[in-house]
């Protein structure tokens, strides 16, 4: 069973458990894949991803890291009908869940979204609508285990939405309500989520770009998410001093905020 922890807001939370799987949605993930290798001693963990068979690295590096079992499952985030039956499966084969990580998602290409339609459509639609239809049956399920943690990944990107990226940071400013509002309906039940806002990260995903001020590795993510999970915290802003920075930046008139950079 999890324990009970506060956090710091003072609602009360549950950290992580040292037993039961852990669930990473988006296989592939730096970020997810740092963040179970610190989890793995002594756990099964379950890799979820599009063509899980080719996941035979990310499966060594995990049990290098001590994990007892790898499973790896095929999940596909744009395909909504097939969300439940895998979570089901999943618990069903592999036991209940310590921990589900959210990790999939794509950053998509601004400028190619605001000429082409479709392109912005599917950046919302896994970036939002498959993660609002994840977080929605993993709530359910998790609920009818009576525990367990979720890793929900927004983003800087979100809490005010620039011109830059704003295809991309309207999907996370729009997960990022859903999944402050799913954690609040969760208190009490025994299931707790945990919302990450990180800056810019540099990795696979963002490469070619130019970091942005106050950036961050994936390992760096891992450890904050991971120390996290372990104090029962909702709220993890990585690093932490972007916090003040973003209250600060809320504040500021739209004629400055237009002309903001990425």
């Amino acid at each position: 069973m999890s324990l009970g922890s506060k956090n710091d807001s003072g609602k009360h939370s549950s950290r992580i458990d040292d037993h039961g799987a852990v669930l990473l949605l988006g296989g592939r993930s730096e970020i997810g894949l740092e963040i179970v290798s610190r989890l793995a001693p002594g756990r099964t963990i379950v890799l979820a991803a599009r063509r899980s068979t080719e996941l035979d690295a990310e499966r060594d590096s995990l049990l290098e890291a001590g994990a007892a079992v790898v499973k790896c499952v095929e999940f596909d985030a744009d395909d909504l009908d097939s969300h439940e039956q895998l979570l089901r499966s999943v618990v069903a084969e592999y036991g209940p869940l310590s921990a589900a990580v959210l990790a999939f998602g794509v950053l998509g290409d601004q400028a190619r979204a605001e000429q082409d339609a479709r392109h912005a459509v599917r950046v919302v639609h896994t970036d939002y609508v498959a993660q609002i239809s994840v977080l929605t049956h993993l709530a359910n399920l998790l609920r009818e285990q009576g525990s367990g943690r979720i890793v929900v990944f927004s983003s800087v990107a979100g809490v005010r939405v620039r011109q830059a990226n704003y295809v991309y940071g309207s999907a996370k400013a729009g997960l990022d309500g859903f999944a402050s509002g799913l954690g609040d309906a969760l208190h009490g039940t025994g299931v707790s989520l945990m919302l990450v806002r990180p800056g810019f990260v540099i990795g696979r995903m963002t490469e070619g770009m130019s970091p942005a001020p106050m950036s961050s590795t994936p390992a760096q993510v891992a450890e904050a998410v991971v120390r996290g999970l372990r104090r029962g915290s909702s709220r993890v802003w990585v690093p932490g001093r972007l916090r003040p920075v973003f209250f600060v930046m809320r504040m500021l008139p739209q004629a400055i905020w237009r002309r903001m950079p990425r």
